[in-house]
């Protein structure tokens, strides 16, 4: 299986439309008419509420990293660090751009923060996995999705340049241009956030009641 082949079958699998899917076989509606008009775990948490919103997180963060594993098809690529490098940035970006512009879903889907965290932890697991501690605190906290995907993607390049010092340079790269990419995607959310309109996930409702008790 050549290059350009598993390519193609990353983007493909990227472009499994999860928000999608599960909108319109369990509530008979397209998440895209709600929310934000996203087809994304950020909406659907908003719209579907914490149960989906998680299964579609990590649904969205799956097809990423079997991307991304798709080198394995292509032994000779352990030979150089490099090329490994290329090729695994390759397969998971095809699959993030598959979620942002999904074949099977009229090319109209999510912004693929959590198939970019998916990508990162098929790639550099540590630094994936401390973006995701560092995404659920600022969720407990807050009950903003995007700011816990902002925060965490800020993160990201300090991890991976300074804490981790990654010595491939194109990842290093890849890692300064992804949380570029996340703020520009969360403009709008970032705006709403400075003006506090921003939506909160329906969760820890019991923590949010036993506060409004306690003011009381």
């Amino acid at each position: 299986m050549n290059e350009a082949l598993l390519i193609l079958v990353a983007y493909l699998l990227g472009s499994i439309p999860t928000a999608v899917w599960v909108s319109r076989y369990f509530f008979d509606i397209d998440i895209r008419d709600y929310g934000s008009g996203n087809a994304g775990a950020t909406n659907t948490y908003r719209v579907l509420g914490s149960k989906w919103g998680t299964f579609v997180m990590i649904a969205d963060m799956l097809k990423a990293i079997v991307a991304v594993k798709l080198v394995f098809f292509l032994p000779y690529a352990f030979e150089s660090e490099l090329y490994l490098v290329n090729m695994q940035l390759g397969l998971g970006l095809a699959a993030v751009l598959g979620h942002i512009f999904p074949i099977w879903a009229n090319f109209r889907g999510g912004k693929g923060v959590a198939s970019l965290f998916g990508m990162v932890l098929g790639i550099q697991p540590n630094a994936a996995l401390c973006c995701v501690a560092i995404f659920i605190v600022v969720l407990y906290l807050t009950r903003w999705v995007s700011l816990s995907s902002i925060l965490a993607s800020i993160a990201f390049p300090v991890l991976i340049l300074v804490i981790f010092n990654e010595p491939e340079h194109l990842y290093r790269i890849f890692a300064v241009i992804v949380a570029m990419l996340v703020l520009v995607t969360h403009q709008k959310n970032i705006t709403r956030i400075l003006k506090g309109s921003e939506s909160k996930v329906p969760i820890l409702k019991y923590r949010d009641r036993k506060r409004q008790r306690n003011r009381k």
